[in-house]
């Protein structure tokens, strides 16, 4: 911008932005209205009809423009002409002055009302009903009884129509926590499977490292009595407990990097005295007998005690010995022999004869349809039926929260509210 434009804007004050302009096509031409009488003696003598011009405020702002006239007032008519004639003619007479800015003196439009409160409205009802149905979902979760675990309520019981294999994960530390991993657990599904003509046979997608000796027991005696096939897919690792469970089926695949074996008991006592020597600890126990606080772990085992405990380990130890050479078929010495503690690849467990093969679960699939004497199978997940909660949360994960109606329904016919 030259200097003389700038004194000009100065003075005389640049149109506002987004102003219709008054007078000329260019952008410089339409700077340069309202400038003293020299520029208007510069242009050219040929200019066709001049244009009006902007009056000059003495506040240095550019006057209002006049609106257009004729074409506005067509484009008026033709917009109230199409909107339909049952409504107020005040709701489409503002909104045709917006697009020119509000004269002094006008009413600007009324924006139309955002219906927000609606969708909040709608989200604190879903999060007020779902937080009632949580609340009755954990009250039936903790007070359902081992009933659960029956025959009727695995939740793959309905999808099983023809000849089918069913697999049952034990996975993690052997114990009693009421999963497949568990006594209780393993035989609720043994017993579904065992009803249903459909099942033909089950394969155990065993990934354990073992756990509590007399739940392995317990479990191992289940898959001995089962009637029909039983085939060992191994994962990661197959030891101690979990392999005392496996040697009960009637054929076990390994992978070759498994580890697998681990034939042996452990019994920890830990002896703390010395630390609470050090920190200045004192406990004193009384006890109905001598060696009653021998596993307290504030002090050291006595010989006599030592012994005690080493005996017990040894009968368990004989324990899983027995249940391995039963079911793999092997002579006890053989067995003995492996029981080392520590487990053997896939590879060398097959040469030593703790696994038949190597192969994936779908080996063991394979192998179970030939030993229950059919072509080919489907496959289902024998698990116990999700509890409530957790049917709740799916409902949550999967269902539009904004649909109330369709939510109550499904919590109706899915968790069982009254």
């Amino acid at each position: 911008m030259s200097d003389q434009n700038q004194w000009q804007n100065a003075a005389w004050g640049a149109p506002q932005e987004g102003a219709p302009s008054s007078g000329g096509t260019s952008a410089g031409q339409g700077q340069g209205q309202g400038a003293p009488s020299q520029q208007a003696a510069s242009q050219p003598p040929y200019q066709v009809a001049p244009q009006p011009q902007a009056q000059a405020n003495p506040y240095g702002y550019a006057a209002a423009q006049p609106r257009p006239t004729a074409a506005y007032a067509a484009q008026s008519q033709a917009a109230y002409a199409a909107q339909p004639q049952s409504q107020p003619a005040a709701a489409y007479a503002a909104p045709a002055q917006a697009p020119y800015g509000t004269a002094a003196g006008a009413v600007p439009a009324q924006q139309p009302k955002r219906r927000g409160w609606i969708v909040g409205l709608a989200a604190v009802l879903t999060v007020l009903i779902l937080g009632v149905a949580t609340i009755g979902s954990c009250t039936s979760v903790f007070t359902s009884s081992m009933g659960a675990f029956s025959y009727e309520s695995p939740s793959w019981s309905d999808t099983v129509t023809g000849d089918t294999v069913g697999i049952i994960n034990i996975s993690g530390t052997i114990q009693y926590d009421g999963t497949t991993s568990s006594p209780e657990g393993l035989k609720s599904q043994l017993d579904a499977a065992e009803q249903n003509p459909h099942i033909k046979a089950v394969v155990l997608r065993v990934n354990s490292g073992g756990g509590v000796a007399t739940a392995g027991e317990e479990m191992s005696t289940y898959i001995r009595d089962f009637s029909k096939p039983v085939v060992v897919s191994s994962a990661s690792i197959n030891a101690s407990a979990a392999y005392m469970i496996s040697s009960q089926a009637d054929y076990i695949f390994t992978d070759k990097t498994t580890s697998i074996g681990s034939i042996g008991v452990i019994m920890s006592v830990t002896d703390l005295s010395g630390l609470y020597e050090k920190l200045g600890i004192s406990v004193e126990n009384i006890t109905s007998a001598d060696a009653k606080d021998s596993g307290a772990g504030n002090r050291p085992l006595t010989e006599e005690e030592r012994a005690w405990y080493q005996d017990q380990v040894d009968q368990i130890n004989e324990v899983f010995i027995n249940f391995v050479a039963e079911g793999r078929d092997m002579p006890v010495e053989d067995v003995r022999a492996l029981a080392t503690g520590l487990t053997f690849t896939g590879m060398d467990a097959v040469e030593n004869g703790l696994a038949d093969e190597l192969g994936t679960q779908e080996a063991a699939v394979a192998k179970a349809c030939e030993l229950a004497g059919i072509a080919d199978a489907d496959t289902v997940y024998l698990q116990s039926s999700t509890s409530d909660l957790s049917r709740l949360l799916d409902i949550m994960g999967t269902e539009d929260s904004l649909d109330v109606s369709g939510t109550l329904k499904e919590l109706e016919n899915r968790v069982g509210l009254e």
